[in-house]
């Protein structure tokens, strides 16, 4: 389901810029958000969620949550799918809930912050629509990532790892709710907090430290290293500009932290985290180069063009991160057969 949920946003995305694809509505131009971020993020970090869980029941969160995106995407009434979508955030909080019982750890309290925004997010699409769950699926994103990297990482971040970690979570989740009441000062906040975890995680996670290596550990510091460039870009933005107006800011903002941060970070994670939700290894293959470097070069001719205004250098960006993401899922499907 997730894996539909990423070639419908795919589809999607191609029809919002205005060039051919596959399929053709308008219905599904309009479902790129939450296909791409509920349907395939929130699906894929459930189900890895639900694996750490190890309770039956647990599945129910990526089930609901996929099922809802296919919902949308095949023309059911779009009540039913938002209220689906809605059950699986409630039932991935409460596996997050569930995890945080088993272990009350202050990580697993900032994992659990994390899920919060899954049903707020779905919640606000539901009574309003996908603008409105914008800072809370960002606040999603930031905070469930920057938790994985602090529990993947821990002995070389530091004591002070966990304790930053609920800090600059808990600036994001300011941000993302106040963004919603006093836009102007919310997403500044937002921003702020998107600056600060990137600074934090470039300064104190391994991607510094491993860049220099061969292999895998190159190209995983390569990937966490270009996802928080891109995050912090986005930042910035927010912080300059507060609620973006203006179309180039944003799309600067908005694919900046799903695209540039939050593939940056599922393509670094792949090898090691994928295996535990396909039940199959994924070795490290240095085709898993060509759509890291896809990514980035399409983002930074999307960015380019978003902000001059030019729509040729934007359209051909946006294409490239496309391609990115098909090569990448390539790549996966590929890399796992083979062994």
């Amino acid at each position: 389901m997730a894996g539909v949920s990423l070639l419908t946003g795919l589809n999607a995305a191609l029809l919002r810029l205005g060039v051919w694809a596959p399929v053709s509505s308008s219905r599904l131009a309009d479902l790129h958000g939450p296909a791409m971020t509920l349907g395939f993020m929130g699906t894929l970090i459930s189900l890895e969620r639900a694996q750490a869980l190890r309770n039956p029941l647990a599945y129910l969160a990526p089930a609901l949550l996929g099922a809802g995106s296919l919902a949308l995407i095949s023309g059911a009434p779009p009540l039913l799918g938002e209220l689906l979508l809605l059950d699986g955030g409630l039932a991935f909080l409460a596996v997050a809930g569930a995890l945080w019982l088993r272990a009350p750890l202050p990580l697993v309290a900032a994992q659990a912050l994390g899920a919060l925004f899954v049903p707020l997010a779905a919640a606000a699409i539901l009574l309003a629509d996908v603008a409105a769950a914008l800072p809370l699926l960002v606040a999603f994103v930031v905070i469930t990532i920057a938790a994985e990297r602090a529990e993947l990482a821990q002995l070389t971040m530091g004591a002070r790892a966990v304790p930053t970690l609920l800090t600059l979570a808990t600036v994001v989740a300011l941000g993302a709710a106040l963004a919603i009441a006093l836009p102007a000062v919310g997403f500044r906040v937002l921003g702020l907090g998107c600056v600060a975890v990137a600074a934090w995680l470039i300064r104190d996670d391994v991607g510094r430290r491993m860049i220099r290596a061969a292999g895998f550990r190159r190209f995983n510091a390569a990937a966490l290293l270009a996802g928080n460039v891109w995050l912090t870009i986005a930042g910035a933005v927010w912080v300059a500009v507060g609620q973006p107006t203006a179309q180039g800011h944003y799309d600067v903002t908005i694919h900046g932290v799903f695209l540039g941060f939050g593939v940056s970070m599922i393509m670094a994670h792949a090898p090691t985290i994928f295996p535990a939700v396909i039940g199959r290894a994924l070795p490290y293959r240095v085709s898993m180069w060509l759509p890291l470097a896809l990514l980035n070069i399409g983002m930074a001719t999307r960015v380019s063009g978003a902000l001059a205004g030019a729509g040729l250098l934007y359209r051909t960006g946006g294409t490239v991160t496309v391609l990115a993401l098909l090569a990448f899922a390539l790549t996966v499907v590929a890399s796992a057969v083979r062994g």
